[in-house]
């Protein structure tokens, strides 16, 4: 049915729903990989946000970590035999057009996983402590609001691993922060405290520790839930209206380019220096 209900019963992989009245918090639940997304998580994610879409009870979603971060990324060895071994993410075979079209179609399925929080009517406040990595920053960069912790660390890491980011930083972090900084940011894949992450305007507020952080998100999560569901969504949709074209263009040219150019022996070298926990030796090829 269009308006089940999501319960405490009902799984999606490695996430957890905790509901209080018209706030349903979801948390990514993998602490022991800090929450980094193997491919069950890029699958459920969506899932698990079209079920809170489609109900009609939930009125703000607030996006969470469980464990000691918030998100540390795609999980490279998840996926290192597709990024390293010239295929596709998910695996497959075929000739070298068959692979690219493949990498293209994981691409474009993966960039849905971050903009889900986007399209979702429902507002949505990311609640970040520790890490918050690569794709975490694509999950929060495509949320409303962003909170953090002051032991927050934010970083578009994937320079650092020869990658092209390519499921949202690049098209929504200059909308957020600007130009200037999301440049910055991207083309050093350096650590930002979240003290410069409140600078640059990536976070509307910092809180003292985790607990200060989940107990802010809950309370202005209360706040937008408190008001007409019709003014809110209708509110961030129009808010919304001319960057969803603007932003999903840009998503499906770096998914054509990530195609053509993602399988350089540079990326391969970041592969094999995760592995053996060395720095990479890049040489632009």
């Amino acid at each position: 049915a269009s308006h089940r209900r999501p319960t405490m019963t009902e799984t999606f992989a490695n996430l957890a729903i905790e509901r209080d009245g018209g706030i349903a918090t979801l948390f990514l639940d993998r602490p022991d990989k800090l929450n980094a997304l193997h491919r069950a998580l890029w699958h459920s994610i969506p899932e698990a946000v079209a079920a809170l879409d489609a109900d009609p009870e939930v009125r703000v979603i607030v996006l969470a970590g469980k464990g000691k971060a918030f998100c540390a990324g795609i999980d490279l060895m998840d996926h290192a035999q597709g990024l390293g071994g010239g295929g596709s993410l998910t695996g497959g075979e075929g000739s070298a057009v068959a692979k690219r079209r493949q990498l293209y179609d994981d691409i474009r399925a993966y960039q849905d996983t971050c903009s889900s929080f986007a399209n979702t009517n429902k507002p949505v406040i990311a609640a970040v402590h520790g890490a918050c990595i690569g794709a975490g920053m694509d999950l929060i960069t495509a949320c409303d609001i962003r909170l953090a912790s002051a032991e927050a660390t934010f970083s578009v890491r994937e320079t650092r691993i020869a990658m092209v980011a390519d499921v949202g930083s690049l098209q929504r972090l200059p909308r957020v922060i600007g130009d200037g900084a999301a440049r910055e940011w991207i083309f050093t894949g350096d650590d930002y405290s979240a003290q410069r992450a409140r600078e640059v305007q990536l976070l509307n507020d910092v809180l003292p520790d985790p607990a200060a952080l989940m107990s802010r998100a809950r309370e202005l999560a209360a706040t937008i839930a408190a008001n007409s569901p019709l003014a809110v969504q209708g509110s961030k949709h129009v808010l919304g209206f001319a960057s969803r074209r603007e932003v999903d263009a840009n998503l499906d040219y770096v998914a054509v380019w990530n195609a053509a150019f993602l399988h350089s022996e540079d990326l391969g070298e970041a592969m094999q220096a995760f592995m053996q926990r060395r720095p990479p030796v890049f040489r632009g090829q």
